[in-house]
């Protein structure tokens, strides 16, 4: 059982943050920030990209040294920027890009660093292998600890993170984006899991964007917003339009904004097309202006679709054609020259490169719209990325600032505003918004509603479901590499559309009408 107030009382704060203040490159990052995580609480940091989070974090854990401030561990003094002392002290952080070592098995990263041995000095693998299967089935993970790291599923090897800080004697865990790559299934996991961890008198923080995932896990939401702490509020007494304004500053009247109508010209079909073996054919036409969403649980061949569209990955057979032209498969630079434009779910690894600059990221698609005789004409890409950043709103230092140092809704600014420097008939989006704070989301939405507004035929894969309901005109539900129905305009308003496409998601509902007739020509 968690704490009583009495008993919270009477004891000394887990974690105490005092005036802490930190800068980069001369600009402040956090002005000042007090925070106190209590045993047996679960507590989430909220606020923009940029606002501070993952730095107040890094020096929590004694990853970053601030400029000024004091970090308390039960009343004792934290010597900053030391990550030993900090770990010794029962602090742990669970990054969001994990730090396991996917070519270990399970024991050994659970064990690394402090490997049990026998009394020759060998190591003692059995005896370790006894261990991890204990702690893990203490948190309902049923696994061999045998296996390979890099084997598991990310969300398993998360909890796995957080099973082995809790196992070094931690009793604060910091969790930084904890559900951002995870499916569904694992995020209804690491839910109990931190429950669990809170009856046991653990503190814990977490970072999140998502205001479902406060209300599942957190006791308390602190909001910071331009490195100042705005609110410390108990989740109770706090609506979700509070906290929204509370981290954009401003009050957000409507995240999604109208759909356009849209034409009646086929701008993309698919016939016929197979994405994977022994999967059904799948046949859909999408007209200018129209969103066209795709749905369904992790792995169900959302990317898969959008890849094979775009020539990353080449279909077993059917045919892609784009305004009337057949394109040819496992070609990207041919969908490039018809006109299509892609922003990857994988932002970091696969959308930008992150030390280059924004101009230079924003050339890479367009070299050579930008180049004469092999020289890139400055001038010319200056006016034009210039302009193309400008229609997304980008905020930022200047062209010139490498993208790693904007925030994730920026970013995807970048990522998605480098397209049009010329022309874009069909936008595929994968996962536009992931990561991505709730204001820059709202700037998202604007984006892609508009570019549909001006004529462009738009595919966006999403596991959200808000927006898949509110930002599409139809709907494809995705299940094993083919699609299991499609809903209409007037379905996924419904009030039984997001269990609707639950179900289609997952088998239980086997077959939908679709509605095809709608895109005849």
């Amino acid at each position: 059982m968690p704490p009583t107030d009495v008993d919270a009382a009477s004891q000394p704060a887990m974690l105490a943050c005092e005036n802490i203040k930190m800068s980069f490159g001369g600009i402040p990052v956090l002005k000042g920030v007090d925070l106190s995580l209590e045993p047996g609480t679960v507590t989430a940091l909220a606020g923009e990209n940029g606002a501070g989070k993952s730095t107040l974090m890094k020096i929590a854990s004694g990853q970053y040294r601030p400029d000024a401030g004091t970090v308390y561990v039960r009343d004792r003094q934290l010597p900053m920027g030391n990550l030993k002392a900090s770990n010794r002290l029962g602090i742990a952080i669970v990054p969001q890009e994990l730090a396991s070592i996917p070519e270990l098995t399970v024991y050994e990263n659970l064990y690394i660093g402090r490997e049990t041995r026998t009394p020759l000095g060998t190591l003692n693998r059995r005896a370790m292998i006894g261990e991890a299967t204990v702690k893990l089935r203490e948190f309902g993970v049923d696994i061999d600890p045998a296996v390979q790291m890099g084997s598991l599923p990310v969300g398993m090897r998360q909890i796995i993170e957080i099973v082995k800080a809790t196992s070094r004697g931690a009793r604060v865990l910091l969790l930084d984006e904890p559900t951002s790559a995870i499916a569904e299934r694992e995020v209804a996991h690491l839910y109990d899991v931190v429950r669990n961890l809170r009856d046991q008198g653990v503190a814990v923080l977490f970072t999140t964007h998502k205001m479902e995932e406060m209300r599942a896990m957190a006791d308390r939401v602190v909001v910071l917003r331009d490195g100042q702490l705005i609110t410390d509020s108990a989740l109770a007494d706090i609506t979700d339009d509070d906290i929204v304004t509370a981290m954009i500053g401003r009050e957000l009247e409507n995240l999604f904004p109208e759909i356009p109508r849209h034409k009646d010209d086929v701008v993309l079909e698919a016939t016929d097309l197979v994405i994977a073996p022994e999967a059904e054919p799948i046949s859909f036409r999408v007209r200018r202006g129209e969103i066209l969403g795709l749905a369904g649980l992790v792995g169900a061949g959302r990317t898969e679709l959008i890849e094979c569209i775009y020539g990353i990955r080449t279909p077993v057979s059917g045919t892609i054609t784009v305004s009337g032209n057949v394109l040819k498969p496992g070609q990207p630079q041919a969908s490039i020259e018809r006109h299509i434009a892609i922003v990857p779910e994988d932002r970091k690894g696969a959308g930008a490169i992150m030390p280059l600059s924004v101009i230079d990221n924003a050339t890479l698609p367009r070299l050579d719209i930008f180049s004469k005789f092999g020289v890139i004409t400055r001038r010319k890409r200056q006016a034009a990325i210039g302009e193309a950043m400008r229609s997304m709103r980008l905020k930022s230092d200047g062209l010139g600032q490498a993208i790693e140092n904007l925030s994730g809704g920026n970013q995807q600014k970048v990522v998605l505003g480098r397209w049009l420097t010329a022309t874009v008939d069909a936008l595929l989006l994968d996962e536009p918004t992931r990561g991505v704070d709730v204001g820059a989301r709202s700037e998202i939405y604007r984006i892609i509603t508009e570019l549909a507004e001006e004529g462009m035929a738009v595919v966006m894969a999403s596991s959200d479901m808000p927006e898949i309901l509110s930002l599409t005109h139809r709907a494809l539900v995705m299940r094993e590499f083919s699609v299991a129905g499609e809903l209409n305009r007037e379905q996924l308003t419904s009030p039984d559309a997001q269990d609707t496409i639950f179900r289609l998601a997952s088998g239980l509902e086997t077959s939908h009408p679709t509605h095809t007739e709608e895109l005849a020509p």
